[in-house]
């Protein structure tokens, strides 16, 4: 009997789902139809391939009404948000409209005596492994690009979010893109890594834990498979003394408790001047506590539970920990009696913070956000680059020289100057330190999802 992968929903500790895991024969003839199918798919005129997947992406928008309410019983959001598909359809817009200038030929020389030129060619067969948290806008990221570079694309999706890569495929099928070469796959561990470390895919994409991210560069170790990682994050906001107040409470707060704070480049830190710190703090417990915690079928929820049990217990144990070393909760429990000690989790607000304390270090991944107040710009940045991780970093001033020059002190990926918790496809998203390698979207996305192929062609004897 082979393995089932389980999808428990957060919603009630319900099964939602289950899939059989494939073997690795199973596995490897997926493979072999994708790289047989890639071929063909590759020589289609680019046009026809950006045709193909602008159907797709809208044939997935004439699902969304079913895949919300899906998405609430997989991964707790709340159906009041309508989904993903504002962003897919972004994100995809955008890359299929920048495609014709991304791929197009570098013409070093055209004469009478030479023909140089440096060409965009697809790596071949990709493998996206997408998370949870955002289960269509991450997959969306490197599946469009990669498939109108032409690849064939291999997904194998979160077991949180077990029907997604199912959805996809069907959507972009449907719309005529051939069977074999998008396809959707349940694996486990072992043999994904088993499947890595045999060379069976010329390029890797995966986001989520940094352990997940260890585990496949020790698989790919040999194969020399180029390969893109987002993993974790502690993404920090920084309010200056100039900053508009209450447009950066709104959006911190919104983007530190957004999807039960569950967000990739959620705010998980924020420090402000302390000459704003105290209505800073004030407003921030005063929009917070105006949440509703419940399920997330109930149109009126503007929170739901976490994925997961486990999750939600992080942050707990980070919460506790740093309450017994001197912080201080701002958020009363009386206001969230729907708390229930599992994956319903209330957000919380924490001041007196350090960062000798877990969470503002680790990745909390959940509704909790540490605030200390600082004294200058130089004290800001130490405390932001005072981090493993680097996905983006959100600064609130009038001042845009000034965020320039802050922003270039800052190790991350993203600078925000009065934004936070967005991503913009026509610009690289990427990190540095242990938030990952590579970058996806953008122009730079096509570049590291093709491979370069000179083209130095004497005319004359």
């Amino acid at each position: 009997m082979s393995k089932q992968l389980q999808l428990i929903s957060p919603v009630d500790g319900s099964v939602f789902a289950e899939r059989p895991v494939v073997s690795r024969a199973e596995a490897d003839k997926i493979v072999t139809n994708a790289r047989a199918a890639q071929k063909s798919w590759a020589a289609l005129a680019l046009d026809e391939r950006i045709k193909l997947v602008n159907a797709a992406i809208a044939r997935l928008g004439e699902m969304n009404d079913e895949i919300t309410i899906e998405l609430a019983h997989m991964m707790g959001r709340p159906v009041r948000y309508g989904g993903e598909f504002g962003g897919v359809n972004e994100r995809a817009s955008h890359m299929a409209a920048i495609a014709r200038e991304a791929l197009k030929p570098v013409i070093v020389e055209d004469s009478a005596d030479f023909e140089r030129r440096i060409v965009r060619e697809p790596h071949g067969v990709v493998l996206v492994i997408a998370p949870w948290n955002y289960p269509y806008m991450t997959a969306i990221n490197t599946v469009v690009p990669a498939l109108i570079a032409g690849n064939s694309v291999i997904l194998k999706h979160a077991t949180q979010t077990l029907l997604v890569g199912e959805r996809l495929v069907a959507a972009f099928v449907e719309a005529g893109v051939p069977a074999h070469v998008f396809q959707n796959i349940f694996l486990d561990h072992g043999t994904t890594s088993d499947l890595i470390a045999a060379g069976s895919f010329d390029f890797l994409n995966f986001t989520g834990s940094v352990g997940g991210g260890i585990a496949m560069e020790k698989a790919a170790a040999g194969t020399f498979t180029p390969m893109g990682l987002e993993l974790g994050g502690k993404d920090p906001g920084y309010v200056m003394e100039d900053a508009n107040l209450d447009a950066a409470v709104d959006t911190l707060m919104d983007a530190a408790m957004y999807n039960a704070g569950q967000c990739c480049c959620g705010i998980e830190r924020i420090y402000v001047h302390e000459n704003l710190f105290d209505t800073f703090v004030e407003k921030a417990v005063a929009i917070v506590s105006a949440y509703k915690l419940g399920n997330p079928l109930d149109p009126e929820t503007t929170m739901g539970p976490m994925a997961s049990v486990r999750f939600a217990q992080e942050v707990r144990d980070q919460t506790k920990e740093a309450l017994a070393d001197g912080a201080k909760a701002l958020i009363d429990p009386e206001n969230f009696p729907e708390d229930d000690g599992g994956a319903y989790l209330m957000p919380q607000i924490l001041v007196d913070v350090t960062h000798d304390m877990r969470v503002m270090r680790d990745e909390s991944f959940g509704p909790v956000v540490g605030i200390m107040p600082v004294k200058s710009d130089e004290q800001a940045i130490e405390l932001m680059n005072d981090s493993e991780f680097g996905l983006t970093a959100s600064l609130w001033t009038a001042d845009t020289n000034r965020a320039a020059a802050i922003g270039a002190q800052i190790d991350t990926g993203t600078i925000f100057m009065n934004r936070a918790d967005y991503l913009d496809p026509a610009l690289c998203w990427t990190g540095c330190k242990n938030t990952g390698r590579g970058g996806s979207l953008s122009v730079i996305g096509y570049q590291n999802l093709t491979r370069p192929k000179s083209y130095h062609l004497k005319k004359t004897n």
